[in-house]
């Protein structure tokens, strides 16, 4: 049975691994994260839905409060920042549980919009977004310079 959640701390390692697995290369980074969440101090999560399918966590959707989202002229928006699946649970209908989960806090939050991205070359992505309701409303190609 499928059970779609507030996260709670005995998450936090598995919330870690999956977000390895959907960031690979940075999971110092997301136990930190993770910390400042569970201790109120996040400036990029303002909530965590977890999926659990027979007591097993499936997936997670992050979201957080924007100031921006392209296409959007309400402010805050709130901002899918995060959504995966794990790959035994995938193609069961769980991604699409998360993001209705996700819209129903936004709307009982007080929002009447949620917004996402994703990049350019995730065509899965994409076509999930458009399938689930999700509008295009621009591409974009972001640039950082340091300065020294």
């Amino acid at each position: 049975m499928l059970t779609i959640r507030p996260i709670v701390l005995q998450d936090r390692l598995i919330w870690s691994a999956m977000r390895t697995e959907l960031w690979p290369g940075t999971p110092d980074e997301h136990l930190t994260e993770i910390d400042q969440f569970f201790a109120g101090n996040s400036i990029d999560i303002t909530a965590v839905l977890v999926a659990e399918f027979d007591i097993k966590m499936a997936g997670f959707i992050e979201l957080n409060l924007r100031n921006f989202a392209e296409g959007s002229r309400s402010s805050p928006v709130p901002y899918i920042e995060a959504w995966f699946v794990a790959r035994q649970f995938r193609a069961q209908g769980i991604g699409s549980q998360l993001i209705s989960s996700a819209e129903r806090w936004a709307l009982e939050n007080g929002y009447s919009e949620i917004a996402s991205d994703t990049q350019l070359h995730n065509h899965r992505s994409i076509a999930m977004h458009t399938h689930l309701g999700f509008r295009e409303t621009e591409r974009v190609v972001c640039f950082l310079k340091t300065l020294k």
